[in-house]
């Protein structure tokens, strides 16, 4: 079979770019043959596959920015006829495809009537504003069904008023012509929590499939021990809860944390604990690679995911769970899908500090439970996250939809 995946990015920027080379590695183990469709970035990881690339776009400064090329772009149409054209897949396989790459390179798959999958890793289809908060950083709803006025007036692209109003537009160019409702086939959701969002956005449900990410297990089949550190690793920013994790640390006498990321709140974060005097209790590792990572958790008492946003299947997550530590997670979109509460870890009430401090108290006084947690995340996830059983499930929605298309 001859899959060609698509992404925005072309390197290790996040959840989807791990997805899409991961996914592009599996299938090239299983024998098939896998072309890469994305932008064009001095960043950009060679594949040794065929690579169709874009000219780039900066959303970020506005350079190289043309408004109308964030809804459509005729040469990005070009550049994916060119790799139609050439490389001739069987389906096509999209990623985060939204404002770079435009909804324009769907209609020459369409054209060809080639069967189109698409991985939501994030709620885009819904909001605008890609996270489903305001401007304040709450949940907000505000724009399901297509009232993208609601983006307008918060300003919630960046709080950016221009921003907003490209965002609502393209919300509304993508409703108008049914991008998501006809013009894709399958939609792939890592989780049930969002696979239930778009239905109550009118997307149906059967063409939605539920199917949360894979790793290598093997990967992550490490030695592991208690060094009596709880870890944090992602990026830091308001949305992933890491002002919530800081307060709750302050309540808990004796603790030791280490936090391992970088993000737009890098700077508070610092100021934040030479503040409330937390030196001695909390560690800033900066950004770390793979294994540093796994290294750190490997040691750890338990890792902590405190969102206060719609979380999908954060691969932090998968990953902890994996090298067979618990997580402390909150109880809030994808998450409790991964962690079950007194199983494989501990949830709790998303925002609430004090329930987030009692929880690690209980694992950091409590070893012989954080190590039974370990064991059955461990157990859990080699039997629901293997790439094994993802790639049956996956090449079953490429057969049936590649045979749906031959039929009708």
């Amino acid at each position: 079979m001859k899959i060609l995946l698509v992404n925005k990015f072309h390197y290790l920027k996040g959840g989807s770019e791990k997805y899409y080379f991961e996914l592009g590695q599996l299938l090239k183990e299983k024998g098939h043959e896998v072309a890469y469709f994305s932008m064009q970035d001095e960043k950009n990881i060679k594949t040794n596959c065929k690579e169709y690339f874009v000219e780039p776009i900066d959303l970020n400064t506005g350079s190289k920015l043309k408004a109308l090329d964030v809804i459509y772009s005729k040469k990005n149409k070009e550049k994916m006829e060119q790799a139609l054209e050439e490389f001739k897949p069987d389906i096509v396989h999209l990623n985060n495809f939204q404002r770079q790459l435009s909804a324009s390179i769907i209609e020459p798959i369409k054209k060809r009537n080639i069967p189109i999958v698409y991985t939501a890793h994030d709620v885009q289809a819904i909001c605008p504003a890609i996270l489903m908060l305001d401007s304040n950083k709450n949940i907000c709803e505000k724009c399901k069904g297509g009232k993208y006025i609601n983006c307008i007036k918060g300003k919630c692209v960046k709080n950016s008023g221009l921003k907003s109003i490209l965002g609502a537009i393209e919300g509304r160019y993508y409703r108008n012509k049914k991008i998501y409702t006809k013009q894709i086939d399958k939609i792939i959701t890592p989780s049930k929590f969002y696979k239930t969002k778009m239905i109550e956005d009118e997307i149906s449900k059967e063409k939605i499939e539920a199917l949360h990410n894979f790793i290598n297990i093997e990967e992550y089949n490490i030695k592991t021990q208690d060094k009596g550190y709880g870890v944090y690793v992602g990026r830091l920013s308001k949305e992933k809860g890491i002002f919530n994790l800081l307060e709750s640390i302050k309540k808990i006498e004796n603790a030791k944390f280490k936090i391992a990321g970088t993000g737009p709140e890098e700077k508070e974060i610092k100021s934040y604990i030479k503040e409330n005097k937390l030196k001695d209790k909390v560690e800033l590792l900066g950004f770390l690679d793979k294994e540093k990572v796994k290294e750190l958790i490997s040691n750890s008492t338990f890792v902590v995911t405190p969102s206060i946003w719609y979380e999908n299947c954060p691969y932090s997550v998968m990953e902890t769970l994996a090298i067979g530590k618990p997580v402390i997670g909150a109880n809030i979109g994808g998450i409790p899908e991964l962690v079950k509460n007194e199983v494989n870890g501990l949830t709790y009430e998303f925002n609430n500090v004090e329930e987030l401090a009692s929880k690690m108290k209980q694992l950091f006084e409590n070893e012989k439970l954080s190590k039974e947690y370990g064991k059955k995340a461990k157990q859990m996830a080699t039997e629901l996250y293997s790439q094994e059983e993802y790639y049956k499930e996956i090449i079953n929605i490429y057969e049936s939809l590649i045979k749906e298309k031959k039929n009708g």
